[in-house]
């Protein structure tokens, strides 16, 4: 199987998933909204928790902008349970278990982990413009310091 490897100007995947509450969410309900997906390998691990922390201390910036952000793992509903109450994330977490939007994304595959190649999460960004396009997809990100990178990208940074 190929990877994908999604660009600028591409049609960003649809999809539906359950959010922690078992609620689905489904790109289609943020029609006519910009939506930041991001995908990130693990509730509750350090790096992961240094990423969404980061969305969620920078949320107030990004909805008065019009964003919406989702956040996309591999992990159960009640993993993104205890990482939303733990961590006060106010934004929806999405459970992807088969893994079947993080592959039509691009955002699992080969990666190096301490020194190893091994097939897992991708830490990627896309920024989903009003229309269903992607605006950025942003492959291999680094968990601290990301946002802040974004809201340059997305010129928030005034």
């Amino acid at each position: 199987m190929s990877k994908v490897v999604l660009e600028a100007g591409n049609k960003a995947p649809t999809f539906s998933l359950s959010d922690k509450d078992g609620n689905t969410v489904s790109l289609s309900d943020f029609t006519g909204t910009k939506v930041i997906i991001y995908f990130y390998p693990a509730a509750s691990t350090p790096g992961c928790t240094t990423q969404a922390c980061d969305f969620r201390d920078n949320m107030a910036s990004l909805t008065s902008a019009g964003y919406v952000v989702l956040g996309v793992s591999k992990d159960d509903l009640p993993a993104l349970q205890k990482f939303a109450t733990n961590e006060n994330l106010a934004f929806p977490l999405l459970s992807d278990k088969d893994l079947t939007v993080h592959h039509a994304y691009g955002a699992f595959g080969e990666k190096s982990m301490y020194g190893e190649t091994v097939n897992g999460v991708l830490r990627s960004t896309f920024v989903v413009d009003e229309s269903g396009n992607l605006e950025h997809a942003l492959y291999n990100v680094k968990a601290t310091g990301h946002v802040a990178g974004l809201r340059k990208k997305l010129g928030l940074d005034h």
